[in-house]
C-alpha cells in the first residue's frame, strides 16, 4: 500500500511537469504565431507587444541598433510604411540549449523581400535582423 501511494505521488508529479512543459511550448509557439501575424499585417503595434524592454534591430544592411520597445515600435512602423507587407513565412524555428528561441523567415514586401532572423528569450523579442535578398 505504501509503495502504491509513493508511485501515485511520483506519477502525478511527472504528469504535472509534462503539462507545464507543454504549456510553455504552446506559449512560445503562440508568441511566434503572433509575430508572424503582425509581420503579415505590417502592424508595428502588434509586433511591439512581443518586444523585450530593449530590442536590437538591424535593417537593410545597416548596423545593429538597440532601441527601447517604444522606439523600436516607431522604427518598425517606418519600415512597414516604406516596405508594405505582402507576406511573411517562417522557413525554420528552433531553440538553443540556453532557452533562446529563434526563427528564420521571409518578409515579402512590394519593394522586395528580406530574410528575417528573430531571436527571443522568455517569449520576448530580443533582436530582429532584416537582410535584403
Amino acid at each position: 500500500m505504501k509503495n502504491l501511494k509513493q508511485f501515485a505521488v511520483v506519477f502525478f508529479l511527472l504528469v504535472g511537469v509534462v503539462f507545464m512543459s507543454a504549456g510553455q511550448a504552446v506559449a512560445q509557439g503562440g508568441v511566434m504565431d503572433g509575430v508572424k501575424s503582425a509581420m503579415k499585417a505590417g502592424s508595428s503595434k502588434d509586433l511591439s507587444r512581443n518586444f523585450s524592454s530593449v530590442v536590437e534591430l538591424t535593417l537593410s544592411g545597416k548596423d545593429a541598433t538597440s532601441y527601447s520597445n517604444t522606439q523600436a515600435e516607431f522604427v518598425m512602423k517606418n519600415f512597414f510604411s516604406k516596405n508594405a507587407p505582402v507576406d511573411f513565412t517562417y522557413s525554420h524555428q528552433g531553440s538553443s540549449d540556453k532557452g533562446q528561441q529563434y526563427a528564420i523567415g521571409t518578409y515579402t514586401s512590394k519593394a522586395g523581400s528580406y530574410t528575417v532572423l528573430v531571436r527571443m528569450k522568455d517569449s520576448k523579442i530580443q533582436s530582429m535582423n532584416f537582410i535584403k535578398d
